[in-house]
Formats: C-alpha cells, sequence, structure tokens
C-alpha cells in the first residue's frame, strides 16, 4: 500500500510540469460543496453509496476540474468503487487548490478529513461500512493524483494538524 504511494512521490517530484494554468474561479466554492455532499452522501443520509445514482451530482462537479474522472459501467452500484471515485476526486481537487493557496488548501483538506471521519461513523455498520472504508482507501491511495501535491501544501497540513491536535488534546 505504502510502497505504491512512495512510489508515485518520488515520480512526481521527477515530473513537474511547468506549464502556466490559471485557478478557476468556482475551485474553491465547488471544493467546498463537495464535501458537504460527500459528507451526507457516504453517511446515507440524503441518497446512499452504492445505489448507483446518487453519486451523480458529486461527479459532475468534479468533472468541471477533472473531466477525465469517469465511473466504468461495471463500478455503478458498487459501494467501494463510487466511494473511491469520489473521495479521489475530491481530495485531487484539494490538492488543486493548495497549488494556488496552499494554506487554504490546508485548511480545505482539514475539512476534508474531518467530514470523511464524521460521515464514516454515521454510516450504517455491516458490509456497506466496509465497503466504505475499502473505497476511501482506495480513493486516496489508488485514485489521488500525487502529482498535484506541493511541498508548501505539504508543511501546512503538518502545522494544520499539529494545531488541531494540540486544541483537541
Amino acid at each position: 500500500m505504502f510502497r505504491n504511494f512512495s512510489s508515485q512521490i518520488a515520480a512526481a517530484a521527477v515530473s513537474k510540469d511547468d506549464s502556466k494554468k490559471v485557478m478557476s474561479p468556482t475551485l474553491r466554492s465547488d471544493v467546498y460543496k463537495v464535501v458537504d455532499q460527500a459528507k451526507v452522501w457516504i453517511s446515507g443520509t440524503r441518497g446512499q453509496a452504492g445505489d448507483g445514482v446518487s453519486y451523480g451530482a458529486l461527479l459532475s462537479t468534479i468533472q468541471k476540474h477533472f473531466p477525465e474522472v469517469k465511473l466504468g459501467l461495471e463500478s455503478v452500484g458498487h459501494a467501494e468503487h463510487e466511494v473511491a471515485l469520489i473521495v479521489g476526486g475530491i481530495t485531487n481537487m484539494i490538492m488543486e487548490y493548495s497549488m494556488w493557496d496552499s494554506m487554504s488548501g490546508g485548511l480545505a483538506m482539514r475539512t476534508w478529513v474531518d467530514s470523511l471521519i464524521g460521515a464514516y461513523g454515521k454510516a450504517a455498520t455491516g458490509q456497506k461500512k466496509d465497503a466504505i472504508a475499502k473505497g476511501i482507501t482506495r480513493g486516496i491511495n489508488h485514485n489521488t493524483d500525487v502529482n498535484l501535491m506541493t511541498k508548501d501544501f505539504t508543511a501546512r497540513i503538518q502545522i494544520i494538524s499539529a494545531l488541531k491536535s494540540s486544541e483537541l488534546g
């Protein structure tokens, strides 16, 4: 699991693209919109992971920024695959946002992690909850593009996490 992730990070460090890009004006608002939608979707409050249709609104917002993100027909209706796609897409959106404003991106990532923890805690127990857990792990390990990660972002994430844990501890 971690070997794959570390090799992706090493490859990302070597192959940085220096092309000039501009941040989408709706990226920040879209990030917080999908984080809120994903929280209720994963928890089963509105829609349900694995029903084959309720992820559509989330996916369309993610596709505004990452049009190549798609869910194959064989994966529709499988909670693990749907959750993995949405978790990876939202994580990519946050890392894209962090390229332009690393501190706000770090705060958005912390919000996303807290939302995932809360949603997972509210999800119904049983096989569905296990599929959601596997989907979250798969989304982070396999569907997240580490080429979007910057040095500033990782440092800010550590600072925010340290401050947050000292508040609670």
